[in-house]
């Protein structure tokens, strides 16, 4: 009994893997479909490519996507802004067809985006960043404050509340997790994990373009603030700031995002019962809440 029991259980999960390998290649023709509509431009910098989009009018948002995101992720998130304000979504680092400066820090990546923004001859810009993508944005307002009218953190990493004794220098998902097939027999699993929805899987593809942008994450971006406490003077932050996040979010500790909002001298702090990572289901107060404050401060 155990055998043939076993033996359905090893079909099954043959069965499942195949099934999902179909559903992939569907998916992957998909995201190349998406990705050629977007009509994404790619400028020269000093030391290589960096591909992004450069939307609409008004105010000007320079995004930064999170993990497993690029240009599209960057403009998705601010979407709902784009009538009414220019975005620029680019790639970051190791994304997409975006190359690397350095080692890829946040510092060297804000370095990057002035470099960006002198070719588009843009003087001043509000700076957005999505989870992983908020430790640039705000390495950004700190290192280059007379180019930034305010600071948008989106469900978003934030600073340590003190330098910790122990610091996780891997903060990502496994190296065999990091591919299209890999991630995509995962996401039915997704809910439960992450509290995202399976089909967010559509938009994280294709991953295997996105590997060098997801080690850096990982291994630079991610744990920066904790490894370079120092240099994160957050109680000098020159410009304002806005932070946005759901109770319920489960990649980011709502009690530490309490705690640390201390540190802001100048902080609008909107907190939603629920939504999860991604604060799905307050569009309408999401939309609200970042016009004001970029009325507030342009």
């Amino acid at each position: 009994m155990k055998k043939i029991i076993l033996t359905i259980l090893i079909i099954l999960i043959l069965l499942y893997c195949f099934v999902q390998a179909i559903r992939l290649r569907k998916a992957l023709e998909e995201s190349k479909k998406r990705f050629k509509e977007y009509n994404a431009m790619i400028v020269d910098l000093s030391y290589g490519k960096m591909e992004y989009l450069d939307r609409g009018q008004g105010e000007i948002i320079l995004s930064n996507h999170g993990l497993f995101g690029g240009f599209d992720q960057a403009f998705e998130n601010v979407i709902d802004f784009s009538k009414k304000n220019r975005i620029i979504a680019p790639s970051r680092f190791g994304y997409l067809k975006s190359d690397v400066l350095g080692n890829g820090t946040p510092k060297e990546q804000a370095k990057a985006y002035i470099e960006l923004l002198d070719k588009l001859k843009i003087n001043k810009v509000f700076v957005m960043g999505a989870s992983a993508g908020g430790t640039v944005a705000i390495r950004f307002a700190l290192d280059y404050p007379e180019r930034c009218k305010g600071l948008i953190l989106y469900c978003s990493a934030i600073p340590e509340i003190e330098k910790p004794s122990n610091i996780n220098l891997k903060q990502g998902p496994p190296d065999f997790m990091v591919g299209d097939y890999a991630m995509f027999i995962l996401s039915p699993f997704f809910k439960t994990t992450i509290g995202m929805d399976p089909s967010i899987i559509n938009s994280m593809l294709p991953i295997n373009a996105k590997k060098l942008g997801i080690k850096l994450d990982s291994e630079v971006t991610n744990p920066d603030m904790a490894v370079n406490f120092e240099d994160y003077k957050i109680e000098s932050l020159k410009v304002p700031t806005l932070i946005l996040q759901s109770k319920d979010d489960k990649l980011i500790d709502i009690n530490k995002t309490m705690e640390v909002s201390k540190r802001f001298p100048n902080l609008t702090l909107k907190i939603f019962e629920t939504g999860g990572h991604m604060m799905q289901g307050n569009g309408e107060e999401i939309k609200a809440t970042v016009n004001n404050f970029i009325s507030k401060y342009k």
